[in-house]
């Protein structure tokens, strides 16, 4: 929360507790334990601005009626020098307090000083935080659901940076395993073909035409230099060709898309540097293993999972578990991150307990690993879902997106919706120019602020900090909400990096929005009152702020016109 938010819930805290302290001194409420109480901000704004239980959580130790604890209490209760204007007895006992004018003078001040700032704290004590996502296989381009992935990923990544953690974004790139061996399967069978050769493609192999690009350009390399020869040596030459190509490609797409990793972490090394026969080795040194039909098993089902799994094959080749365990012991142990995050699509559920199980068996917090699962993405347009096939090449990429839906409008409406929710993403509104298009919305609550301050520039009005005086003129209902939206951002923030939900930054953004809209609707901003219009302009200067402190989080423009 803001730091006027935060000091007047601790003063609030310190101030009932004094009350209480005074109420039981003069004899209106009888000597007994101070009870536990809570403070909360009403849905009603009529119930106040706080509201506190302490006359019901009382009742018990103070043997009196709640309604007569909340008469001593308020009786009692000191008013000078705070934030808190008045309180008020409701219901059975609840006592609602009510905010001053300093108050909300103090908040604007507070934003418009912290400037870029606004909206930060140390919530997360500089903890390392390591933020995996994307992570796509590298056999092709990427498709929808790692366009939502990337934008959940990178502005999660953000959000918990501002919430004062240290975060670094990581790309694991799948560069051994099946999906490898699949891919050179599919490059050898396009360039065979190439080459004249009579065959044909698996069925679950890699249709996409990106593969048959990749064999032709490889032959119009090297002609039929492979054609004729040893199948391994072949299948080597088409994947050390093709993959960089489609590492490259994944990073300029994610580059393009405003995403920039810390670290591309390649699957191989974990083989090539030892790391994943230390992980088999360390599992039986622990006694966690067992053979049975000539493979090596891991007993899972002892550390919380469903069943035991195999790591390795009976013909002596590890599970893709294996190097997912190492990957995930070099992140926490290795390198030493307080905590990893995964960003991981809706058919990885069944991974958490097997991931959690390994890591507990090593002797690990399994906590310290938290995974977001991410729902499927539906494109619509005109109202008709877009089928969409993988394997026969026919899926839309993020280029293709990207091509037809402004970047702004692709990560923001990405985050419109909590990970673990299904996600129409309809691509008409995400290319309109209008207020129904809720990023254009906000991008234009933003311009049409710096219009009024650029107008009132032209006209000898610059923007200062008001007198107390005038800032406590900005007291319609209007001017009120808009103020207390714009303190809780601090708070919005830390939620979300709490709950490792990035959506709840656009919703607090589009309400402030369409805060402001309601009160410019409202009220003159610029008008022959001079007191009045530099606190007005000094409010449009805080929301300005906020909302170019959120977009800028997001990676999304901060339009000055529009």
């Amino acid at each position: 929360m803001s730091k006027m938010v935060k000091e007047v819930e601790n003063k609030l805290n310190e101030a009932i507790a004094l009350a209480v302290e005074k109420a039981t001194q003069s004899g209106d409420l009888p000597e007994a334990e101070m009870p536990k109480f809570i403070i909360e901000k009403p849905a009603d704004k009529k119930n106040g601005d706080f509201s506190s239980n302490i006359a019901m959580a009382g009742a018990r130790a103070y043997h009196q009626a709640p309604r007569m604890i909340a008469e001593a209490i308020v009786k009692n209760f000191s008013l000078d020098g705070g934030y808190i204007d008045r309180c008020e007895i409701a219901g059975p006992g609840f006592i609602n307090f009510y905010l001053s004018d300093k108050y909300y003078s103090d908040v604007l001040k507070d934003i418009v000083s912290s400037g870029d700032n606004y909206g930060r704290s140390d919530y997360g004590e500089g903890k390392k935080m390591l933020v995996e996502f994307v992570s796509a296989n590298p056999t092709g381009p990427m498709h929808i659901g790692n366009a939502r992935g990337g934008a959940i990923g990178d502005c999660l990544a953000s959000v918990l940076d501002a919430a004062g953690y240290d975060v670094q974004r990581e790309f694991y790139i799948n560069d051994a395993g099946n999906q490898i061996e699949k891919f050179a399967t599919s490059l050898e069978v396009r360039y065979l073909q190439e080459c004249g050769k009579d065959v044909e493609l698996p069925e679950d192999a890699y249709h996409g035409e990106d593969i048959t690009v990749h064999a032709r350009n490889f032959y119009s390399e090297v002609g039929d230099k492979y054609a004729e020869c040893d199948s391994q040596e072949r299948r080597d030459a088409l994947v050390a060709y093709a993959l960089p190509k489609n590492i490259a490609g994944l990073e300029a797409d994610l580059g393009k898309y405003r995403i920039k990793y810390d670290k591309w972490f390649r699957e191989s090394t974990l083989h090539n540097d030892g790391s994943v026969q230390k992980i088999i080795e360390t599992l039986k040194e622990k006694g966690v293993t067992y053979e049975q039909d000539g493979a090596l098993w891991f007993k899972a089902s002892e550390f919380g999972n469903d069943k035991d799994i195999v790591l390795i094959r009976a013909n002596g080749i590890p599970t893709y578990i294996v190097p997912d365990i190492a990957y995930h012991y070099n992140k926490l142990v290795t390198r030493g991150y307080d905590k990893a995050i995964d960003v991981l699509g809706a058919d990885h559920h069944g991974y958490i307990p097997r991931m959690k199980a390994a890591l507990t068996a090593l002797g690990l917090d399994a906590d310290r690993l938290d995974i977001v699962i991410m729902q499927m993405v539906r494109l619509v347009r005109n109202g008709e879902t877009i089928k969409l096939s993988k394997r026969s090449g026919k899926a839309i990429t993020l280029n293709t997106l990207l091509e037809e839906v402004p970047i702004d409008a692709a990560r923001f409406f990405f985050n419109l919706r909590e990970p673990n929710s299904h996600f129409d993403f309809d691509l008409e509104l995400a290319a309109k120019q209008s207020s129904e298009n809720p990023v254009y919305y906000v991008q234009y609550a933003h311009a049409r602020i710096c219009s009024i301050i650029k107008k009132a520039a032209d006209e000898g009005i610059g923007v200062t900090t008001p007198s107390e005086e005038a800032l406590n003129r900005l007291n319609s209902s209007e001017e009120r909400d808009l103020i207390s939206h714009l303190a809780s951002l601090t708070d919005e923030i830390i939620g979300a990096a709490k709950s490792y939900d990035p959506a709840r930054i656009t919703h607090y953004v589009i309400e402030l929005a369409t805060l402001f809209h309601k009160f410019y609707n409202a009220h003159r901003v610029v008008s022959d009152d001079k007191e009045l219009t530099e606190a007005r302009l000094f409010l449009c200067t805080a929301v300005k702020n906020t909302i170019k402190n959120i977009l800028v989080m997001l990676k999304v423009d901060v339009p000055e016109s529009m």
